[in-house]
């Protein structure tokens, strides 16, 4: 009977329990809501500054095939936005700027294109495009509020974007927001077009313009830097280390120009990568079978995304294809994730390379930023490259969430894509921030530690790999064992040996000799 009474008393308890959180999380959803309706600030990475707009007593009614919301009068948004902030509470996260940039390019592209076929009226696409370039400048940036986890496909973000392009239109035509009857969200912004064939042109276009804008210069800059290094550290001859023990001598310059050559071909691949970012499904409309297109839409709304962002565009072969498949998403994403590996690596091996002052290695001196502790005095941390490491594992995270999304699309579309989307272009952005910021304030400040690279050059057992040509593999062993097991160096034991003559032992153990590169290898 006792156990029985525990036990009741236990579910009754967890039932308090539930409930109290199930009130916690009603609470929460409210507060989220009452945030994003009366431009309360919120915790939130991504909001522009800007959105700090105090609340309004006025109101527009606008209706959708749900029914009739009241919408704040002093918003561009709409009835569809405001159903999405009430439905997706999530994060707190907006759309990246890149990706609304991107969004919003494709509107102007699409006003114009429908403009000049004749599909919409020309003051209505000259409107559009005025409110497309306004947006592009700056304006409105706190009017794209729906959360980065949001509706499959991209819907909400989409009719977010139309929303505030038709209000802004209307009011360039010197009418009221809320008229769609005038400037529709649907039938003018969004004339011919889905969120189907959209979203996924929009990835592209915001990848292009992030690659172009942070990655590719990031890049560029990093491998300037370390072949600046490279030079500089020439002549510096320092052990080198496989296995976390002591290996043959090589050139600290060499260690540097083997970094910048990883970033050359790193490069390469991240460009050879984007290049199927270029094929656009724009114009495949709902399943890729153009409904409700111009037949010269396609093609040229390609064009004129071609020349506002000043790069090549094209349809892609198949519109059905490019709209369901998600690889070319997947392609870039890896690429970034071979990057970051590389990045990790290079930022422990500065990590290492610095240790010290006192018991580390301390062959190089990173450039000190910040105090390193809140109780040890005088400690200075190499956190550049430690903040290098932990934006390259969420780089991973990232792609691997990417992955799991590119294979969850089912028959015509894949609904994934607001994941993809923010993944993708983040992880862009920040791994281009990344390796800016590394190289401002790490790789262009790095100094050698001549003297103590040339000490554990020349106190490295490894040198006796040198000797295998000359006294046997087994003679060298036998060198290496006693110069570890008596202090001697290699020198002293070989000529006690008898293994070679002191003339030829001093050819052999050059180190400048020894750490030099192939010439044609040096130079690549």
């Amino acid at each position: 009977m006792l156990q029985f009474f525990n036990r009741k008393s236990k579910i009754e308890n967890r039932k308090s329990i539930d409930l109290y959180f199930t009130e916690s999380a009603d609470a929460v959803k409210q507060q989220w809501q009452s945030a994003f309706l009366k431009k309360i600030p919120i915790p939130n990475s991504h909001k522009p500054d800007d959105m700090t707009q105090k609340p309004t007593a006025t109101y527009r009614t606008e209706s959708d095939s749900m029914g009739d919301k009241q919408i704040p009068s002093n918003v561009y948004y709409g009835i569809q936005t405001l159903r999405a902030i009430e439905n997706f509470p999530i994060s707190g996260i907006k759309p990246l700027s890149t990706y609304v940039d991107a969004c919003v390019l494709i509107k102007k592209a699409t006003a114009i294109a429908n403009g000049e076929l004749g599909c919409i009226p020309q003051d209505i696409s000259q409107a559009i495009v005025q409110a497309a370039d306004e947006i592009l400048a700056g304006k409105l940036r706190d009017q794209f509020v729906v959360d980065v986890y949001q509706a499959g496909a991209g819907t909400s973000h989409h009719m977010n974007v139309n929303e505030v392009l038709s209000n802004r239109a209307l009011e360039i035509m010197g009418d009221e927001k809320g008229n769609y009857k005038r400037v529709s969200p649907n039938d003018h912004v969004n004339y011919g077009q889905s969120t189907n064939d959209v979203i996924p042109t929009a990835i592209r276009i915001g990848g292009l313009l992030a690659l172009e804008k942070t990655l590719f210069p990031a890049l560029s800059d990093a491998v300037v830097a370390l072949e600046n290094k490279a030079e500089e550290f020439k002549d510096i001859v320092k052990s080198g280390r496989t296995h976390l023990q002591d290996a043959v001598p090589v050139r600290l310059g060499d260690t540097f120009g083997a970094w910048a050559q990883i970033l050359k071909e790193h490069t390469l691949r991240i460009d050879r990568a984007s290049d199927d970012l270029t094929s656009l499904g724009l114009g495949g409309s709902a399943a890729g079978t153009g409904l409700n297109t111009h037949p010269e839409y396609c093609q040229k709304v390609a064009e004129i995304l071609s020349e506002l962002i000043d790069h090549p565009l094209k349809p892609a072969k198949h519109l059905m294809a490019a709209m369901q498949s998600m690889a070319p998403f997947v392609n870039v994403s890896g690429a970034l994730r071979n990057l970051a590996q590389d990045c990790v690596k290079m930022s422990h091996d500065l990590r290492l390379m610095d240790s010290g002052p006192k018991t580390g290695l301390k062959e190089i001196q990173l450039p000190p930023v910040q105090p390193g502790s809140s109780i040890m005095p005088g400690k200075y941390n190499p956190v550049m490259a430690e903040m290098t490491s932990m934006v390259c594992f969420q780089v991973m995270g990232y792609d691997s969430a990417i992955a799991l999304a590119a294979q969850a699309g089912q028959l015509e579309l894949n609904v994934m894509m607001p994941l993809i989307a923010y993944n993708l272009i983040h992880s862009i952005e920040i791994l281009g921030n990344t390796i800016s910021a590394l190289t401002t304030q790490c790789l262009a400040k790095i100094e050698a530690k001549g003297d103590r690279c040339l000490a554990y050059a020349e106190g490295s057992l490894a040198l006796v790999t040198a000797l295998n040509t000359h006294i046997g593999y087994l003679n060298a062993a036998a060198v290496a064992k006693e110069s570890l097991e008596t202090g001697k160096s290699l020198r002293q034991i070989v000529l006690e040996r008898g293994l070679m003559s002191a003339e030829d032992l001093a050819k052999v153990l050059d180190l400048e000799k020894m750490s030099a590169m192939p010439t044609s290898s040096a130079n690549v």
